[in-house]
């Protein structure tokens, strides 16, 4: 009898295509993808359309699906965006996440769940933030996180489902939306030195301080967690320093063989935007052993070869 398989919802997303990778050759996985979306072709993953909106769809998948763990990674990703889809975002990041855990109680499951959550929780500060630190959100997406994370903590309280929360940093890599900074830096610095755009690129705030934590470290934290994370504890997932977005830009400018113009867009700015967001993952570090393992620059590499690749596709 074969055993019985992890379910990662949201694996068609950027990060969960990527813990899909890590996750399928240690055995069976239930890729969770929302219905009208592309599921890509992996060896050892078996598909399966769910709307974590509907609960009774969310009820049939997971019993037909009878997992030995959850990886909870669906939502809605995007910071920015919530501020004009602050509905969806709530509906996407705390309403699904409610659907699968009553329907965990409804069949009596109790293996264990990684709910994803974010450090767009905490409140704002210029220090290294530990998960004892104030939480206050100011972003609608930060609420819904807030929400999701205070949800599945109770799941744990009241019904004993062993739950796991991280507070997630900033995960760039390869196939990430150029909706978020690193990508979109990358993006256009690939598409002008193809020839696609003119020499000319625009950007955020550049004062901007960030952890810069690969989405491959990312993903190896989350089984770590999965393995080793105490139930009814959150982690912060993140690498140790913070890089401004000066940084990102200029080490990706690195990778690029022509010259380009940077001028500031005011359009794309955010109407929050927190100054420094620098986490402290000791906790993880002590409970699982994980620690960072991919170079700054090796993502930076990564991610303009990305886009390069894109680029190339375009023109030929």
């Amino acid at each position: 009898m074969s055993a019985p398989p992890v379910i990662v919802t949201g694996a068609a997303g950027f990060v969960g295509r990527h813990l899909l990778e890590l996750l399928a050759p240690l055995g069976p996985v239930v890729g969770w993808f929302r219905p009208g979306e592309a599921a890509p072709a992996m060896s050892g993953v078996r598909w399966t359309g769910v709307e974590l909106l509907d609960a009774n769809a969310v009820a049939a998948a997971l019993a037909d699906a009878a997992p030995s763990a959850i990886y909870h990674l669906a939502g809605m990703p995007h910071v920015g965006d919530s501020w004009a889809k602050a509905e969806g975002t709530f509906a996407g990041n705390v309403v699904a996440t409610l659907n699968l855990f009553d329907a965990m109680r409804a069949q009596g499951r109790r293996c264990r769940v990684l709910v994803t959550g974010s450090a767009t929780i905490y409140k704002p500060s210029n220090a290294a933030l530990t998960e004892d630190d104030p939480l206050a959100p100011n972003t609608p997406y930060g609420t819904s996180k807030l929400a999701q994370e205070l949800a599945s903590l109770r799941v744990w309280r009241e019904h004993g489902i062993p739950v796991i929360v991280s507070r997630s940093f900033n995960p760039p890599g390869p196939r990430q939306s150029p909706a978020f900074v690193a990508p979109a830096f990358a993006r256009q610095l690939a598409r002008i030195e193809a020839g696609l755009m003119r020499r000319v690129m625009k950007v955020v705030n550049l004062e901007a301080h960030r952890v810069i934590s690969d989405v491959g470290d990312t993903v190896r934290a989350y089984d770590a967690l999965m393995t080793h994370g105490r139930p009814g504890t959150c982690y912060n997932v993140c690498a140790g320093t913070a890089v401004s977005m000066q940084a990102v830009l200029d080490g990706l400018r690195r990778h690029i063989r022509v010259p380009v113009t940077v001028e500031q867009d005011p359009a794309r700015m955010r109407p929050a935007d927190t100054p420094v967001v620098l986490g402290d993952a000791s906790r993880l570090k002590a409970d699982t052993g994980w620690a960072p393992a991919i170079p700054f620059d090796a993502t930076l590499a990564d991610l303009v070869q990305y886009w390069r690749d894109d680029a190339a596709r375009e023109s030929s």
